[in-house]
């Protein structure tokens, strides 16, 4: 079954892309929560129209997304946590990550950092995607409070 999606849908797909599901998930799931519409031949003439026109403005957020990746890139981040020698008391997630940026100026919502639970003080990696295009790997220090 091929469904247009109408916004971002994690491990299937972004918002304006064709993609092919198993009848029950698009019938059942997609298309009640409004996350997809029928592909049928006259709705892919309107997106292909649609993302005509959308391209050039497409190319600027591109752009602005590369922009922040360059400014987080030049960041040095350091979290804090209580510890008891190398292990946390409790662990650093996505939250702590997005907290720590907007303190450093640049806010980033959470849901477009992918980090794991860590739960040891050390050097780690988080991966943000600022754009379907724009994907860096941010790398991160926790520290003992």
């Amino acid at each position: 079954m091929e469904l247009i999606l109408k916004q971002d849908v994690q491990n299937l797909g972004f918002k304006d892309d064709i993609v092919t599901v198993k009848p029950g998930y698009g019938r059942n799931y997609l298309i009640p929560q409004g996350f997809a519409s029928l592909a049928t031949p006259s709705a892919k003439k309107v997106l292909a129209e649609n993302l005509k026109q959308k391209a050039h403005k497409e190319q600027k957020l591109v752009d602005d997304a590369k922009k922040i990746a360059e400014a987080l890139k030049a960041l040095e981040i350091k979290i804090t946590a209580k510890a008891g020698g190398e292990k946390l008391f409790g662990s650093v997630t996505n939250i702590d990550i997005a907290e720590a940026l907007e303190k450093a100026g640049q806010p980033i919502d959470r849901k477009f950092i992918t980090s794991g639970t860590v739960k040891r003080t050390g050097k780690y990696s988080a991966t943000v995607r600022l754009h379907r295009n724009v994907v860096i790997d941010l790398p991160y220090e926790i520290i003992a409070e």
